[in-house]
């Protein structure tokens, strides 16, 4: 049975630029990294730059992705929020066609790598926080002192509020890395099934097989809906920090 971590293994494909003792190098993760925003280009600027009136499939489906992110924006963080457009729809595209791309056999999802994630969730932090004290100045801490608590008790809340807000970039980095990392394992396992059992079985083997491959069938369209559903919470979550920097008093 194949090793269901292999599949997560950073490889060097060539060396592109050598600083003194360290050498920077193309990695099978840059290069669906690279994938990842070709494809958000030609969604985005391939099916839109010869627009009809009248759509087809890809302007549609690059006109209701615009629509989403929007519509996600105005409903967490108001019409001010749109400033952040540019940020949002990156994050969703990138996160969603990488999570995507990464279900294609023999592929690499980036976004099963802590490091990725983490970075995304980064810039995330301190976007908010550097907008948030851009915009509002010292007012930006507010956003620790919730109104009406009573004054005994005001220091454990405002304590409680700021490891709260440190914490974020790991929870809203973990939630994404863990979820893909998972799924694809459980998927690279019941495959493993079904070729370990036809290996070693023969013919008994490929029928007692039919189980585990019903399974990753099942598990696939599953990763789907996933990969979306990560790409979604993780552009969410972003809406509702971004939200804070634009009203830190709410």
């Amino acid at each position: 049975m194949a090793d269901p971590i292999h599949q997560f293994e950073i490889v060097n494909i060539a060396p592109l630029v050598k600083l003194g003792a360290t050498e920077i190098q193309l990695t099978n993760s840059a290069v669906f990294m690279m994938a990842s925003v070709a494809v958000t280009a030609f969604l985005m600027v391939g099916t839109t730059a010869g627009r009809q009136l009248v759509p087809g499939r890809l302007q549609s489906m690059a006109e209701v992705t615009y629509e989403f992110v929007a519509d996600m924006i105005r409903s967490t963080a108001g019409e001010e929020g749109m400033r952040f457009f540019p940020l949002v729809f990156s994050l969703f595209t990138f996160i969603l066609f990488a999570n995507i791309i990464g279900i294609i056999p023999y592929t690499f999802t980036v976004t099963s790598h802590i490091v990725v994630t983490a970075t995304l969730a980064l810039l995330v932090f301190f976007t908010v926080i550097g907008y948030g004290l851009y915009a509002h100045g010292l007012k930006f801490f507010s956003l620790f002192v919730p109104h009406g608590i009573p004054g005994y008790i005001l220091p454990f809340v405002v304590l409680i509020e700021i490891v709260s807000f440190l914490s974020r970039p790991i929870s809203h980095s973990v939630r994404l890395f863990a979820n893909m990392l998972a799924g694809h394992i459980t998927l690279k396992v019941f495959a493993g099934f079904v070729a370990g059992l036809g290996g070693a079985l023969g013919a008994i083997g490929w029928i007692g097989g039919i189980l585990p491959l019903t399974m990753v069938t099942a598990l696939t369209a599953l990763e789907l809906l996933v990969a979306f559903l990560q790409a979604y919470v993780f552009t969410l979550l972003t809406c509702i920090y971004l939200s804070d920097a634009l009203h830190p008093g709410h």
